[in-house]
């Protein structure tokens, strides 16, 4: 597992989720831990590094 710090698209609050590195390509969504909105996360690995991560407002 990898802890990644990165800012909420809804309230611009600084965050962290931690990364499960065992599956390279990754899409799921998970709620942001101060306003609560969820977050559709994309991450990439590769040799159990981040290589690629966005977090999208699904509000778009």
């Amino acid at each position: 597992m990898n802890e990644h710090f990165f800012q909420c698209p809804y309230c611009w609050e600084e965050i962290s989720m931690l990364l499960d590195n065992s599956i390279s390509n990754q899409i799921y969504v998970e709620d942001c831990e101060v306003c609560c909105n969820p977050i559709e996360v994309h991450v990439r690995f590769k040799d159990d590094e981040v290589v690629g991560f966005d977090a999208i407002n699904l509000e778009q």
